[in-house]
């Protein structure tokens, strides 16, 4: 908890004190131009006085007990009260009344003080209306209902914008927890996605690592083993050269077969179109010979700035579209077909779309449509799907019976180093 003295002002714990001290000076002087002794009133004011400096001013971690300040507020309201009904200007008192009542009283007693300090008031203003008579009875409560009724509404709508306040407050301090929980959140998932791009490289690393391990063992290594094996053949033909000649050409013959296939895996690692040009300009190569191929019109269209991507999403991306031409060809009996290549801010878009008779996409997975032709479209769709996918992208079909398809892959844009 924070030293209760920093949160009050000095008007507040002097300025009662020189109102005091005020309110002191003119009683002795008014005391002894009437001859009076003022030194009753001296008393009651330096008990005022010390029960102030004692209870509240020298004791700032008393502020905060609410019973001591209940006791303290109705002691100084009593002495109060008591300097009042001897003299009347004491009542100029009671704005330290009121700051106090509205500082060290908690709710629902605020009010009570409020109203004892507003009495005290309205007493000395009405000091001198004689109340032994029913005008000056009805006068004398008219005077306290003047003081009590305002200064209470006052302090319940003072009471009602603290509330407010601390509700504005609450509001702001929950709004920023969200936010922090928010950007806490986007963080994270931030790091998710760049997590899982990763592990969908990785994975499409250690396909790519599987495939070529497979091609090696059916063909290189297979090849080897058999140059190998004509080699320690040609060894032991001994006098023979015809043998000898025969395992050393079998074995020049399995080195050539090698070195083909060798070329070859070196080759299947991009596809020839991408060897060339980009991957909009590969597009447009393979429709333009499967165009002329199936006597069906194709645009291709390029929106977007074209930059450099990953090798792996080139492939895949041209595949798809190869994939999906082929569709169209063997089962769309369409007259055009399009292919469109977007390059957006954090995606890349292929759509392939044609004219053709359609088909309902929830065949697909039951066996029906029309035999064989529904199964191999399937099969070519889930082909796509899983090389996107494998990049951590989206693949949708758009098709109903006798209004064509449409065909939308969409990849996450990562642009390659130029």
């Amino acid at each position: 908890m924070s030293d209760p003295a920093t949160r009050w002002p000095v008007t507040v714990t002097v300025g009662p004190y020189a109102l005091l001290a005020l309110l002191a000076g003119v009683t002795v002087a008014i005391k002894r131009s009437a001859g009076a002794s003022p030194l009753a009133d001296l008393v009651l004011c330096a008990l005022l006085a010390a029960w102030m400096l004692g209870v509240f001013t020298l004791r700032p971690a008393w502020r905060e007990r609410v019973p001591v300040m209940a006791v303290f507020f109705a002691v100084l309201i009593l002495l109060t009260a008591i300097l009042v009904v001897r003299d009347p200007w004491f009542g100029f008192f009671t704005p330290a009344g009121y700051i106090y009542a509205f500082r060290v009283l908690r709710w629902p007693w605020q009010p009570a003080g409020v109203a004892a300090v507003a009495m005290v008031a309205g007493t000395a203003q009405a000091y001198d209306v004689d109340k032994t008579t029913s005008v000056g009875l009805i006068t004398y409560v008219a005077v306290m209902a003047a003081n009590v009724i305002p200064m209470c509404g006052f302090a319940w709508f003072a009471r009602r914008s603290a509330q407010q306040n601390d509700e504005r407050k609450r509001a702001l301090e929950e709004a920023r927890e969200a936010n922090r929980r928010l950007e806490t959140t986007l963080t994270e998932n931030a790091a998710l996605h760049e997590q899982l791009l990763a592990q969908a490289r990785l994975a499409g690393v250690h396909d790519e690592r599987r495939r070529m391990a497979r091609e090696i063992h059916d063909t290189l290594a297979q090849g080897l083993t058999g140059i190998i094996t004509q080699l320690h053949a040609a060894e032991h033909a001994g006098d023979d050269p015809a043998e000898w000649r025969r395992h050393v050409e079998a074995a020049t013959r399995l080195a050539g077969e090698s070195l083909s296939e060798a070329r070859r895996s070196v080759d299947a690692l991009r596809p020839e179109p991408l060897r060339t040009a980009r991957l909009g300009e590969a597009l447009a190569s393979v429709a333009g010979r499967w165009s002329a191929l199936n006597e069906i019109p194709v645009q291709v269209t390029t929106t977007g700035t074209a930059r450099p991507m990953r090798p792996e999403v080139e492939v895949a991306l041209l595949r798809t579209a190869q994939e999906a031409l082929t569709n169209v060809a063997k089962h769309a009996r369409a007259t055009r077909a399009g292919v469109t290549l977007s390059y957006m801010e954090h995606e890349v878009a292929l759509d392939v779309r044609d004219d053709g008779v359609g088909f309902d996409p929830a065949c697909l997975g039951d066996g029906g449509g029309d035999g064989p032709r529904t199964a191999h479209l399937g099969f070519g769709l889930i082909a796509m799907r899983q090389r996107i996918e494998g990049l951590s992208g989206t693949l949708q079909v758009e098709s109903e019976p006798g209004a064509g398809t449409g065909i939308s892959a969409r990849v996450p844009a990562e642009w390659a180093e130029p």
